[in-house]
């Protein structure tokens, strides 16, 4: 696998992660008893650190890439593991006649 790939693939799941954390760990004006400024959305967080969430998310994505590039090699998981439902109907006698 080039290098290249492999940081296009850390992109993807840095991008991922970064979206999937960004809910966790942030709290509302009203769960941490800040007044609200007006016109404001209640979901609003009230103190939102894109730094640490850059963080959490590098760290992980590492993680995710290094567990990628190890399968790739390793060949833990091929995509004749991921077919969950079986060989398509009638693939079993379709050489058969």
């Amino acid at each position: 696998m080039q290098l290249t790939s492999i940081l296009a693939i850390y992109a993807l799941f840095w991008v991922m992660t970064a979206f999937l954390m960004l809910p966790f760990g942030v709290r509302t004006h009203e769960e941490a008893g800040l007044e609200k400024v007006p016109g404001q959305a209640d979901s609003a967080p009230a103190d939102f650190r894109p730094g640490r969430l850059a963080l959490r998310a590098t760290l992980l994505a590492a993680v995710f890439t290094a567990l990628y590039v190890a399968n790739y090699i390793n060949g833990w998981i091929t995509v004749d593991d991921l077919n969950l439902f079986g060989s398509p109907p009638g693939a079993e006698t379709a050489g058969e006649s």
